[in-house]
């Protein structure tokens, strides 16, 4: 079978790309159904970008890698698109947009403009053998029981990257790459709730409060949840993406608050009240008992003010020592993945593998929770699809 261009992985990225690669397109994916992490993201309503994306979103080995693509294909495009399939969108918050009704619609334009561009689509096809013939890819596919060699003038890897296992990620990409040369950076999970080694946060699962959570210089204001194995909420994924195992992490329990002054005023206003009391008026209850142990005793009235000082940089600065994270397992995306110097940044392609192209997760681009990460599916996606199709 001789095709113009093969895509593996019907994801948000490799579908995407069918839209914009011109005649010839192949998509070919393992998985019973097309854009399964679109289906379950944000809920089932598919966080698909975020207003605010920029490169600064994002992490990878070079940060200057991802401007490209973004600046050629924003948020305000990605909008244009649904407006002209009637898809209904909200901003929730921190300029994250997810749809109205089900994430389903958005695989299901996806499907549509691929296919108006005229790309197949096979489901629960499994990649064999892949080489070069110095024209062309050869590839190997099962498909319902029967091998089928496809030979194609550009190849592009959309696979994803390793988390979620469950739905099938294997990284793929990385080994295909690899094996025509590429390097590929070590990958770890990212946006992934954290793990201790005891079951200490156990009594306070299911506790949720507004933090400041930060390590170094990276600081998010968001929610963090404690769960039976720990921690977990948007500010946690949020910054699991920049942990390393034996790091701290800072909690600040009073973002945008002078806890020092707060503990004064309550105590000249109320210092009969135990300073349990008085905390339990900051923080969840529940939270204030795990607490107790390691809080002076007494009336609020009984504290110093050095006692209070010393009780505020606490509270605006909570260390705690994750021993782990969840893993790939409950990972939103994977961090790391094919070298972005071994590509080229307008176009996707391997630099020195003509007619290859790497994009979305499979690249060393990972970005934020909220959005961003749909956001470089479908930039570099746009990018590949209109560099394959300009070089017809």
């Amino acid at each position: 079978m001789d095709i113009d261009t093969l895509i593996l992985g019907a994801g948000a990225a490799g579908l995407f790309c069918a839209a914009h690669a011109g005649p010839g397109v192949l998509v070919v994916d393992h998985a019973r159904a097309a854009g399964e992490k679109i289906r379950i993201s944000g809920g089932g309503r598919c966080n698909f970008t975020n207003l605010h994306c920029g490169p600064g979103n994002f992490l990878s080995q070079n940060p200057h890698f991802a401007k490209s693509a973004l600046s050629r294909y924003g948020p305000q495009d990605f909008l244009s698109l649904l407006a002209r399939h009637r898809i209904p969108w909200h901003e929730k918050t921190l300029g994250q947009l997810f749809c109205d009704d089900k994430a389903t619609a958005i695989v299901a334009m996806l499907l549509d403009e691929a296919a108006r561009a005229g790309a197949q689509l096979w489901l629960q096809t499994q990649v064999g053998d892949i080489g070069h013939d110095g024209t062309r890819f050869r590839v190997t596919l099962d498909r319902e029981g029967q091998r089928v060699t496809v030979a194609a003038r550009n190849l592009v890897l959309a696979t994803g990257g390793k988390s979620i296992p469950r739905m099938g990620a294997t990284g793929l990409a990385y080994r295909i790459a690899a094996d025509f040369g590429l390097a590929v950076t070590d990958t770890r999970p990212a946006l992934v709730p954290f793990t201790f080694a005891d079951d200490r946060f156990a009594p306070l699962a299911g506790v949720a409060l507004p933090v400041r959570l930060s390590l170094g210089k990276t600081a998010f204001d968001e929610a963090m949840l404690f769960t039976h194995r720990g921690l977990s909420g948007p500010a946690v994924l949020q910054i699991s993406s920049f942990w390393r195992e034996g790091e701290a992490i800072r909690a600040d329990l009073l973002p945008g608050t002078d806890g020092f002054a707060t503990l004064r005023a309550a105590r000249a206003g109320a210092g009969k009240r135990a300073l349990t009391t008085v905390l339990a008026q900051l923080l969840p209850a529940r939270l204030v008992d795990h607490l107790a142990p390691t809080l002076p005793s007494g009336t609020i009235a009984d504290q110093s003010d050095a006692r209070l000082r010393a009780l505020a940089d606490n509270l605006h600065g909570w260390a705690l020592r994750p021993t782990g994270t969840e893993g790939y397992r409950t990972a939103e995306v994977t961090l790391g993945g094919v070298a972005t110097a071994g590509l080229d940044s307008g176009s996707m392609m391997a630099r020195a593998v003509p007619g290859l192209y790497v994009i979305g997760e499979a690249v060393d681009v990972t970005g934020w929770l909220g959005g961003y990460n749909f956001q470089w599916a479908w930039a570099s996606a746009h990018a590949a699809g209109g560099a394959i199709a300009a070089r017809r």
